[in-house]
């Protein structure tokens, strides 16, 4: 569930850095005169063919059909929605259909055509949306119902929206399961291979771990939010890694080792960060420390032969690299320049001694006149 590296699961875990992100996938939208016109259900709006370019690029688009109570109706971001959703392929087939989805708007938990859309829409009014697969299920659909690469036509009717609960006031239970719906969802998002929006997902579930509490938890509510919160770093490091966002990663493998300083996912993670950092010499022990807590993990063998394998030949090069800065002159230099040496120093030896003498007979000559 947490597509940690070091399961069994590592190649197809490593296949996934090959995917694009999901801003970077997807095709043309449907033409205007292709748009399924599925008849609303109550008063049709005056124009019910204008159709909204919802970001300007043709791939999402949002048409009314039964009209709302007003703008002032509209719901804002971080308030708990309700919708009726439907959902089709291009073909008409029916995918989804919720009577009373509810999710908070902005946290990226559903669909991003539903997160970006269902702002826009007025209490009471249904919608047609129509989106590309960039802002639904991507490159890889979801099995075994929606291919990839999938365009899909929302129907979706806003129901209700009020203020998200307050995080203080949750029980533990309920904080529990709010966070990990949200890591969830991070999951989701890093199995489409979209790190960013995946990391977005895991630092709302960080923050509602963190969250002040105005209720006590008992200590077993206590242990479940610490391992709900270790998930979630190992799971944001993963992404972090991913982005090539090493200082981040770092960061957020220390937090899992400060609660777990055993923790395996965390030390092979903070081993990859430092050994893509260039610092294999601190790299190998950290991975040692993981490999002496599961001695069978063939993943952490191959890494840290890897790893000791480029530190050699890293010492190799940083080795040449001195000789030839520290390097000793040439032989045949060396005569020449002791010669010149010796022939120098005696006549310097003569002239300081004789002119000592002098200096001395000055000296003598000033005390026997003042003497006399």
């Amino acid at each position: 569930e947490d597509f940690e590296v070091l399961e069994d699961e590592e190649e197809e875990e490593e296949d996934l850095s090959e995917l694009p992100p999901l801003e970077d996938v997807g095709r043309p939208a449907p033409q205007e005169d292709t748009q399924p016109s599925e008849p609303g259900r109550g008063d049709v709006a005056e124009d019910p063919q204008e159709w909204l370019d919802v970001l300007g690029s043709g791939l999402l688009k949002k048409k009314t059909l039964v009209s709302g109570q007003g703008v002032d109706t509209r719901p804002r971001k971080g308030q708990d929605v309700t919708i009726r959703l439907k959902a089709m392929l291009e073909d008409g087939s029916v995918v989804e259909e919720n009577p009373a989805l509810t999710f908070t708007l902005g946290d990226c938990d559903v669909l991003q055509a539903l997160d970006l859309c269902v702002q826009l829409l007025e209490m009471g009014e249904t919608a047609l949306i129509v989106s590309d697969a960039k802002y639904c299920y991507g490159t890889q659909g979801r099995s075994p119902d929606i291919p990839p690469n999938a365009a899909l036509t929302l129907e979706v009717e806003l129901l209700a929206a009020q203020d998200a609960p307050d995080l203080e006031l949750l029980s533990g239970k309920e904080k529990i399961e709010l966070a990990n719906r949200k890591r969830e969802r991070g999951n989701f998002f890093y199995q489409q291979a979209d790190y960013v929006l995946a990391i977005n997902s895991y630092d709302i579930a960080l923050k509602v771990i963190s969250s002040s509490s105005k209720v006590d938890f008992s200590p077993e509510e206590e242990a479940e939010l610490l391992d709900v919160k270790v998930k979630c770093l190992n799971n944001l490091a993963a992404s972090q890694l991913k982005l090539d966002h090493y200082e981040a990663a770092l960061k957020s493998c220390n937090l899992v080792l400060e609660h777990q300083p055993g923790n395996i996912k965390a030390l092979f993670r903070k081993g990859k960060v430092l050994a893509q950092q260039g610092e294999y010499r601190d790299a190998i022990p950290i991975l040692k420390a993981a490999l002496k807590l599961e001695p069978s993990n063939k993943t952490i063998h191959t890494e840290l032969s890897k790893l000791v394998k480029k530190h050699a030949d890293q010492k190799n090069v940083e080795t040449e690299m001195y000789r030839k800065m520290l390097g000793n002159p040439s032989a045949a230099g060396t005569p020449g320049k002791c010669k010149d040496k010796l022939s120098w120093s005696i006549p310097w030896k003569w002239l300081f001694g004789a002119t000592a003498i002098a200096l001395g007979g000055v000296a003598l000559s000033v005390v026997i006149a003042a003497r006399n």
